[in-house]
């Protein structure tokens, strides 16, 4: 016998199920269908998913600003086309790019490819170094402030009206649509920084033009807006936390949005500053994790729908 004392568990006082909340039952199951949405399971991160697509339809019906944040990625991964459709059909108002995706983007669409093996340029020294991408970007900026323009305004610009593959090209179908994308640098990032041509201060110049160009939508982000930022880890996420800073201190009341995330892991600051700090006041916000390439047509195919 153990010299110590036991509970004793015949006191025990038992519950019945009937009586228990439960958080699954089989109404919230999956069920089979041919829309992925609808087949779903009303459980976790599907009931999330489900409910987001909702509140995105709303403001799509609404007529809501609804504002894309993108890192250079999702263009790498060829997502350009579907974030064009989304511009055709009127849903988008704005994007806001950090500089690797106007990297990306002139390269698909003068040269019809782009990613270089960064491992080995950096070995011999030659990553980033073709002539033909940063000295253009380069020219082009530096023209840009002087015509007082802003960097993706100049850009989507000049590949609309010269790339061969403008088509596919975010920034050049942006302009053709009258849609701002706002690109936000960080200098150094770029690879067309790492060349005697590049200007600092018409980078900077056309930069800062554009992030006062993106506080002046993130205001109408307002009431029923939309704010999704997918596979910027850290600029998107800073540079929209300043912005809705700006637009509440000079138009007042910037609230009851919607917000979310669409990365492949979860981050820091896109946690708290797209989806926790700028909601405490109202809204809503939402964070998934996936590949770009598998999460992103499947958002857009349901925006569409």
């Amino acid at each position: 016998m153990s010299r110590y004392q036991e509970i004793d568990l015949s006191k025990i006082h038992f519950t019945s199920i009937q009586d228990r909340f439960s958080k699954v039952d089989t109404n919230s199951f999956a069920k089979v269908s041919d829309n992925i949405i609808d087949s779903m399971p009303d459980i976790l991160k599907g009931a999330e998913f489900k409910e987001f697509i909702n509140r995105c339809r709303l403001a799509r019906d609404s007529d809501k600003t609804f504002i894309i944040g993108l890192g250079g990625h999702i263009i790498k991964c060829g997502l350009a086309p579907l974030l064009i459709k989304l511009m055709e059909e009127g849903i988008v108002n704005c994007f806001a790019v950090n500089g690797s995706v106007t990297i990306h983007d002139y390269e698909l669409a003068f040269f019809g490819k782009t990613s270089e093996d960064v491992s080995k340029g950096l070995a011999d020294g030659t990553f980033g170094m073709a002539d033909e991408t940063i000295n253009t970007i380069n020219r082009i900026i530096i023209r840009a402030s002087e015509e007082k323009l802003g960097y993706g305004e100049a850009l989507g610009k000049a590949i609309l009206e010269q790339a061969p593959n403008a088509d596919i090209s975010l920034l050049a179908q942006a302009y053709r649509y009258n849609i701002p994308v706002t690109v936000h640098i960080a200098l150094g990032t770029d690879i067309n920084h790492q060349s005697p041509y590049a200007d600092g201060k018409a980078i900077g110049d056309c930069s800062l033009r554009d992030f006062r160009i993106f506080c002046e939508q993130v205001k109408n982000l307002n009431a029923g807006g939309v704010f999704i930022n997918m596979g910027s880890a850290v600029l998107i996420p800073e540079v929209f936390l300043k912005a809705l800073t700006i637009a509440r201190n000079v138009y007042g009341t910037v609230q009851d949005f919607t917000t979310a995330v669409f990365d492949m892991n979860l981050q820091y600051r896109e946690l708290e500053n797209i989806v926790r700090r700028p909601l405490e006041n109202g809204g809503k916000g939402y964070y998934f994790i996936g590949y770009h390439e598998i999460m992103i047509p499947l958002l857009v195919q349901e925006l569409l729908r």
